[in-house]
């Protein structure tokens, strides 16, 4: 089931985009990011990083979508203006109905309690100056947030939460491993009960032993506390484990967005499936073997990225209308979209009426 989402255009006018049914609590429309290239004494600009080019998605309330993609491809830059730590060059973000895109610092800083985000190491995060309380209770502070017992039993109760003792309190982030630190940092971006987190890698700094436990935590905390999450990872198996649904992403543009289990199962952007098939298979008695997609080349500068379609100097199915027409986001699949001019695992009459309209 689609709600449509007017505001991405193709060639022949806007194209729905499908999203989750319901009222969504983050919808984010031709949201654009470039940064300025500048030189010589007068600083002139001379080009521009497009970090992210132009994406639409939509998240409800309790869900999870995860955000993958190589690196570069603008998956952090994106976290990060969700969450209005940079100023969108274009585009909107609407929280709860509201556009917060280009709000002030003053205006945005009650938003702060509602919209959070950890950052992918746990390592630089952390004032290491500072000890565990003053960290974790430092949004209390700052949001003039009273407590009952005050913030010190408040702390406690969020180290806790979040599978640290209380004890740990005056303690200083150089004490603790790389696990322990990232759950510090859950319990910071916790502590005012946002309604939506931003994980950004949560787990790609951690050992490979402690990422189920951070993972496994951030999926009881979903449950208990009724949380939103967006969750950036490059690692497909961990975004597989947590999210409902998926966007991929490539060279700053949403290639292909679904149902978690509809976009594993059968992947229709051919740069999905080059990454699904890099997905190791975990059962040693599995007999079939998966065919390794190399792809050929490095992933485009961002700073001039292939016309028309940005994966078509890499795709082994590109024809000429790749190099001179931008395919547009279309539904095949019922909450399921893709940008491509010659979707896989598309059956009959979808993938004729796709070609057809693609020409």
């Amino acid at each position: 089931m689609a709600v449509l989402n007017e505001a991405t255009t193709g060639a022949d006018g806007p194209v729905p985009v499908p999203g989750p049914q319901g009222e969504a609590l983050l919808e984010v429309s031709g949201l654009v990011k470039h940064f300025p290239i500048k030189k010589g004494l007068l600083q002139r600009q001379i080009g521009a990083v497009r970090a992210v080019d132009g994406i639409d998605f939509a998240v409800l309330p309790g869900e999870t979508l995860g955000v993958v993609g190589e690196s570069g491809c603008g998956k952090t830059t994106t976290g990060r203006l969700l969450v209005r730590l940079l100023e969108p060059t274009a585009g909107t973000v609407r929280f709860e109905g509201r556009d917060i895109s280009h709000l002030s610092r003053g205006r945005m800083r009650p938003l702060r309690r509602d919209i959070q985000i950890i950052f992918q190491d746990p390592y630089s995060s952390l004032n290491p100056r500072h000890t565990i309380g003053t960290i974790v209770g430092a949004p209390f502070r700052l949001q003039h947030v009273k407590t009952e017992g005050g913030v010190k039993k408040a702390v406690q109760e969020l180290l806790e939460l979040c599978g640290l003792s209380p004890e740990h309190y005056n303690r200083y982030p150089h004490e603790f491993s790389g696990g322990q630190r990232q759950r510090i940092g859950i319990a910071r971006a916790l502590a005012l009960r946002p309604k939506m987190i931003v994980a950004d890698e949560p787990v790609s700094a951690l050992d490979v032993s402690i990422q189920a436990q951070v993972v496994n935590l951030l999926d009881d905390l979903q449950q208990e506390l009724g949380l939103t999450y967006v969750i950036i990872a490059h690692d497909l198996s961990v975004v597989r484990h947590v999210s409902d649904r998926v966007a991929v992403m490539y060279l700053g543009k949403i290639v292909e967005l679904g149902e978690r289990d509809s976009l594993y199962r059968s992947p229709m952007h051919p740069y999905t499936v080059a990454l699904m098939s890099a997905v190791p298979v975990p059962d040693p008695k599995r007999k079939e073997r998966r065919e390794r997609i190399l792809l050929t080349g490095d992933v485009p500068s961002p700073i001039n990225p292939p016309p028309a379609c940005r994966f078509h100097t890499r795709c082994w199915k590109a024809q000429e209308i790749c190099r001179l027409e931008e395919p547009p986001l279309r539904e095949l699949r019922t909450g399921h979209v893709v940008a491509c001019h010659f979707p896989e695992n598309v059956v009959g009459s979808e993938s004729d009426a796709a070609r057809t309209g693609a020409g």
